[in-house]
């Protein structure tokens, strides 16, 4: 296919032009060639923190994202989480989730049955380690440790970096907005009334300016009118006396 598209899109100038059935199958082989060397394109991806504030009997999500920053570079990752409760002077011994343990384990007790893996899927080239806490309790409160280790697997070399994240978490009865949230809710607010009122002053600015026109036109046509009923009469007047 292939081939015929090469032959149709490169014809001599003196070749004779194509019946029109010709001229369709040009169309599909331009399309079919432009399809075939448009690249794949693949999601970007971003460091976003995690939520802080959580709420008492409700899911929540924490966060730990850690990007690879050449994506053509084949690579592996495993993710380690960890907790200290707010009345705790260091982070338990048992881990909080463990990702490389196959089937995901959860070790400690504190969790069983109320965490979910939220990050990447069917693959090991880890980019999102976050994980879903379910039905939350007051002794979530505290602090998370998100422990990214990824292996970057180059041609000659295999080179090792990895990265700790902390997030405290707050859990709450109800959630509360943060102050950037309200101005950011007003701002939209204002911005909304604002242009509707300049649309408003547009609006009357050139329905004014439209009827102004419209009277000058009038006067120009009245003028114009009487100027040329003046002139008839002027010519009958002149008719009259030569007769």
């Amino acid at each position: 296919m292939t081939d015929a598209c090469a032959n149709l899109l490169f014809l001599p100038s003196f070749i004779a032009p194509l019946p029109r059935p010709s001229v369709w199958k040009l169309f599909d082989c331009v399309f079919l060639l432009n399809v075939r060397g448009t690249p794949l394109c693949y999601g970007a991806c971003v460091e976003v923190d995690s939520d802080t504030e959580a709420v008492i009997n409700e899911g929540f999500k924490l966060g730990c994202i850690y990007c690879k920053m050449r994506g053509e570079v084949d690579a592996t990752a495993t993710v380690k989480w960890s907790f200290k409760g707010s009345g705790d002077s260091d982070f338990s011994d048992n881990l909080l989730y463990n990702e490389m343990i196959r089937g995901d384990e959860i070790i400690d007790p504190r969790f069983y049955e109320r965490l979910v893996w939220n990050g990447s899927k069917h693959t090991r080239d880890l980019q999102d380690g976050s994980i879903y806490i379910l039905n939350v309790t007051y002794n979530d409160t505290g602090t998370y440790k998100c422990e990214f280790s990824r292996l970057l697997k180059y041609s000659n070399y295999d080179y090792q970096t990895a990265i700790e994240k902390n997030i405290t978490i707050n859990v709450v009865a109800r959630l509360t907005r943060g102050m950037a949230s309200i101005l950011s809710e007003v701002m939209m607010y204002v911005s909304i009334i604002g242009l509707q009122f300049w649309l408003l002053v547009e609006m009357i600015y050139c329905y004014r300016k439209i009827s102004a026109a419209g009277e000058e036109a009038l006067r120009e046509s009245a003028e114009e009118y009487l100027a040329i009923a003046s002139e008839s009469k002027d010519n009958c007047a002149g008719a009259q006396v030569a007769e």
